[in-house]
């Protein structure tokens, strides 16, 4: 079993973002690519010698090849062993939870997310820590720069090992241990949940349909909500996950979630629907002809999560990202939590958990988490949501009354303005910034500025910096709106827009006629549309 040591270079663009290293998928099948980058994760950690590594992906095209060079490349680099899920498959929640569970060193996981797959489509690669949440900035930062210094990279020459089977495999000096993908993550979910009251809940007439989005979380979902809990047959709908994702984008919001949407809003409707992304992370949850945000279901999360019997004794704090609406800081304020707003990307809430300071976190991109892994958890959410549902009895449209009854509605929306050049975006972003310092007190439309920052973030647990994280505007009257160049696209850039307004009275307006004058005044500040030619987002959350 030949070791290979490549002689090679650095290639441009290796820099590994918020999510890891995402390209399109024809990138990364380019001779040397994908070896180039991981090499460099082993060398940016230090080596890898006598270490143990979880390895998974979502499945999307190149997954298969991939997951049989990182193992080859692990075992020409000394690793003691990888633990890998069958077929190459594992969920990020997943991922992470095998992580903590079996002590590992750390992991690789293969995905781009809720981007779409193929082989013209979307791949991506990150590594994730000990903790099982994914690499701090400053293990990132190590890691592209071993990508800008690299020489060589190693790799066994050698037949692929059979995934399809479980159990051990030597592999050079190396152990590959093929495991069930699905079997300690919900053996977890039944330690957090309650799933004899859930499993009553569906006994009792109450229908579920959950839309995998031909994605990773099928089999999952499959197990744990048809066979261990009881749903229906067929409640899990695109359940097989497949290389491009059925040709979808597996994203769950409105838009491409839009026969779940149909469905929902349909003369038969069942009383509970939900959907997760291609590697299982973000979820949507509607009810009855009843959309809920994710900042609204976060805020519903913090407020009912002691009536599931892993949150029974409460949260020690709460957690969401700066963009996502402020309902959940109405919740922890009169439950007296700790809250804390930190910049985007999940990494950011693993000190806060591994601290002990907070127990619950989210953001507004449909991705929800507590302390049970260090990533966010799109099934995790679906099954509080249906743990609280079984206790309270009510229907998600009565759940969203009680709680904006008790704690007023945040109104909010995400407009993403989606592909656009990147030198237009990164020019508004520019003179945006620029701008903040004469902002406040100027008229926008209807209603005028308070504040104006470009948000920084000093993390309360280590005390690292985080800088040019969004601008942040709030107006007079409590509106705010956040702007943000995203990071999860692999063309141009994708300006996000984020806009909330509360109203502690009114809860039935449609949020985008409630939050019209909030609209507007971003468009007067920061030129969108002139700017982009674009008379409209691309997509409204």
């Amino acid at each position: 079993m030949p070791l290979r040591i490549i002689p090679t270079q650095p290639i441009a663009g290796q820099k590994p973002g918020t999510s890891g290293l995402r390209k399109k998928t024809r990138v990364f099948m380019q001779p040397g690519y994908l070896e180039n980058f991981v090499q460099s994760i082993w060398d940016g950690i230090g080596g890898i010698q006598g270490q143990t590594l979880v390895l998974g992906g979502d499945g999307r095209y190149f997954n298969d090849r991939a997951v049989q060079i990182i193992l080859k490349m692990a075992a020409a680099s000394g690793a003691a062993r990888v633990i890998v899920g069958q077929n190459g498959f594992l969920s990020t929640p997943a991922a992470s939870n095998l992580i903590r569970v079996r002590g590992a060193d750390g992991g690789v996981i293969l995905s781009a997310s809720h981007n779409p797959g193929g082989p013209d489509e979307d791949f991506g690669i990150k590594y994730n820590m000990a903790n099982g949440g994914p690499a701090t900035e400053g293990v990132t930062a190590k890691i592209h720069a071993a990508s800008e210094a690299i020489q060589q990279y190693r790799i066994l020459e050698t037949s692929d090992i059979d995934l399809s089977a479980l159990g051990e495999t030597p592999l050079g000096a190396m152990m590959v241990e093929v495991v069930d993908p699905v079997a300690a993550y919900a053996a977890l979910m039944e330690k957090l949940f309650d799933f004899k009251s859930i499993r009553a809940l569906l006994e009792s007439g109450f229908r579920l349909r959950f839309d995998a989005m031909h994605a990773i979380t099928g089999p999952y979902a499959v197990e744990i909500l048809e066979r261990r809990l009881g749903a229906a047959p067929g409640s899990v709908v695109n359940a097989v996950p497949s290389p491009d994702f059925g040709g979808g984008h597996p994203d769950p919001n409105p838009v491409w979630a839009h026969d779940l949407m149909a469905a929902m809003h349909g003369p038969d409707a069942p009383d509970f629907g939900a959907a997760s992304d291609g590697d299982g992370d973000r979820n949507m949850i509607v009810g009855k002809g009843c959309y809920v945000t994710p900042s609204d279901s976060l805020a519903v999360l913090a407020a009912n999560a002691h009536l599931a019997p892993g949150y029974a004794g409460g949260l020690k704090g709460v957690a969401r990202s700066m963009p996502t609406s402020c309902a959940v800081d109405r919740v922890a304020e009169a439950r007296g939590m700790a809250c804390y707003a930190t910049p985007t990307g999940w990494k950011f809430f693993g000190n806060l958990l591994d601290a002990g300071r907070a127990t619950l976190c989210g953001e507004e991109s449909a991705g929800t988490g507590s302390d049970h892994v260090r990533e966010k958890d799109g099934l995790w959410a679906v099954l509080l949501w249906l743990n609280i549902l079984a206790v309270k009895r009510q229907s998600v449209a009565q759940v969203m009354a009680e709680h904006w009854a008790e704690f007023g509605r945040t109104y909010y929306s995400r407009h993403d303005y989606e592909a656009i050049a990147t030198d237009v975006a990164n020019s508004l972003m520019s003179d945006l910034r620029t701008a903040l310092p004469g902002m406040p007190g100027r008229p926008a439309g209807a209603l005028s500025v308070d504040t104006a920052e470009d948000f920084a973030y000093t993390d309360p647990v280590d005390g690292s910096v985080a800088t040019a994280q969004g601008v942040q505007i709030r107006f007079h009257g409590g509106a705010r709106a956040v702007l943000r160049l995203s990071g999860t696209g692999t063309e141009g850039a994708t300006l996000r827009v984020y806009l909330e307004r509360f109203d502690g009275s009114d809860f039935l307006q449609d949020p985008q006629v409630a939050l019209a004058p909030v609209i507007a005044a971003v468009d007067a500040l920061a030129g969108i549309a002139s700017r982009t030619g674009r008379a409209e987002p691309d997509v409204i959350t």
